[in-house]
């Protein structure tokens, strides 16, 4: 289909032209038929759009649960970037992931249902190591700033490594739990690594 196809089957109904609307179309598709059966046709359709126009918002069907994922690690840089310089090292970390994974409870499709998708989901498990790497760099570059080292060395990439490591974790207790709260098992599992590092 083509988006000259779809404008005259719309009747002059206006162009989707919103990530949003491409997001709950394709979770509405991907909750009937399977992630692994839904193609970006069947999105285009849904949507009301031609496949061109999808792909100016995204490039491949294994971006779209991932939303906004550029626009969303401007903003983990932005909170890690305001925490303030006189807290811990490791305070300001733990309070940056822990606020970043704040979601609304209305949000559709909903967080859990997205974050649901792409841990189980062996295609997007392949697919985020991408996301997982900007998204460790951007703690890695935020650690360096506040050590005088390089986001390559040691500290800085191990403080990625782990605090990724966390936030995953977190995920998969949250996901086996209807009743958990994120930003709860997050901080906790935070606080209780630093009180396993730094025991008094």
């Amino acid at each position: 289909m083509t988006d000259q196809d779809v404008r005259r089957r719309a009747r002059g109904r206006p162009v989707a032209t919103s990530h949003a609307e491409i997001e709950q179309a394709a979770f509405e598709l991907f909750g009937e038929r399977g992630f692994e059966r839904t193609t970006l046709d069947a999105i285009a359709e849904r949507v009301g759009v031609g496949r061109r126009t999808l792909f100016r918002y995204y490039q491949s069907k294994n971006d779209i649960p991932w939303g906004q994922f550029d626009q969303t690690l401007a903003g983990f840089r932005k909170l890690l970037a305001a925490q303030p310089h006189e807290i811990p090292l490791h305070d300001a970390v733990h309070r940056a992931v822990v606020d970043f994974n704040r979601f609304p409870d209305n949000a559709r499709p909903s967080h859990r249902d997205r974050m649901r998708l792409i841990l189980t989901t062996p295609e997007l498990r392949a697919h985020s190591v991408h996301q997982y790497a900007a998204w460790r760099a951007a703690i890695a570059e935020y650690v360096a700033r506040r050590t005088n080292a390089r986001p390559s060395d040691l500290v800085p990439r191990l403080i990625g490594q782990v605090s990724l490591a966390l936030a995953l974790t977190a995920y998969e207790v949250w996901l086996d739990d209807e009743s958990a709260d994120l930003p709860g098992v997050l901080d906790e599992g935070m606080s209780n690594l630093v009180r396993y590092l730094c025991p008094t």
